[in-house]
């Protein structure tokens, strides 16, 4: 129903972008993460009869999740910096993704301090139980489905992100090098997101939820795909779901990470040929 929505009345691309005070976005964002998490993990509560989430201190939690991730999409520490050189608008492009990784990480350490601290990993980021094989089998089958997005419209108008550094292209014989750091920095999103959605959202309410904690958390993730092509957000729930079973089964979130930079980078260069071919 929100994807619908959504795309119906453009609530992300038109209602919340529209709004230029950071305070007005948080709220907009709040409102939309909310509803997208708080809907079925109220669900999962009453259907799955999951007595052990009546606790106040698991819809606290819930309650502020949305409010983290609100905050990491409508802050950006960089903007505090007004660059006048080009140069200056390169380091503040590339340096806006990694300050909100870190602007996520302090509430998210004093969480796992808190909640989930005696598991060992931080939030899932272990080696432990790691096998590679399945995962590049997964990025294998997503190959030739990136290839057709490749040749739509709306995903090359979206893709690559790398559009955002155009303008280093005259500004310095090694134009590689630059384009290198962008996607380096773009890299750290996804494991920003991967932190959050499969390590946070899913072991700190495992404890209340079981594994039906998965759920919320996949519609949750499917919400800040918003923005982005419908065929991509419809599959990032699907996606979501998979990566989040992947996570409470091995108890790590490596393989959701390896997976999720491994499309991202795919997408950027099937972006990137695509609009090549088009010329």
């Amino acid at each position: 129903l929100l994807i619908v929505l959504n795309y119906r009345l453009g609530i992300e691309n038109k209602w919340i972008y529209g709004l230029h005070q950071p305070v007005q976005r948080f709220i907009g964002f709040y409102c939309v993460y909310a509803i997208a998490f708080l809907l079925p993990f109220t669900a999962v509560v009453l259907f799955a009869h999951r007595t052990a989430a009546l606790e106040p201190a698991c819809w606290l939690l819930a309650l502020v999740a949305p409010a983290l991730f609100a905050m990491k999409a409508s802050v950006n520490p960089m903007s505090l910096w007004h660059p006048v050189t080009s140069l200056g608008r390169y380091f503040s492009t590339i340096g806006n993704l990694p300050s909100r990784l870190l602007l996520l990480l302090v509430p998210l350490s004093l969480f796992w301090y808190r909640v989930q601290a005696n598991n060992g990993s931080f939030w899932g980021l272990t080696t432990r139980g790691f096998h590679w094989q399945p995962y590049v089998l997964m990025l294998l089958i997503m190959l030739p489905l990136i290839a057709f997005a490749s040749t739509q419209q709306d995903f090359l108008h979206t893709y690559p992100k790398l559009k955002q550094v155009a303008f280093t292209n005259g500004m310095t014989p090694h134009p590689f090098w630059y384009k290198l750091g962008f996607e380096l920095s773009y890299g750290t999103d996804f494991l920003t997101i991967e932190l959050f959605f499969r390590g946070f959202l899913v072991f700190a309410f495992v404890r209340w939820l079981g594994p039906d904690a998965v759920l919320p958390m996949a519609a949750f993730y499917c919400s800040i795909h918003f923005g982005k092509p419908l065929f991509e957000c419809i599959s990032s729930f699907f996606g979501g779901l998979l990566l989040g079973i992947i996570a409470y089964r091995t108890q790590s979130i490596l393989g959701g990470i390896v997976v999720h930079l491994g499309i991202a980078w795919m997408m950027e260069a099937g972006g990137y040929i695509g609009n090549l071919l088009r010329k």
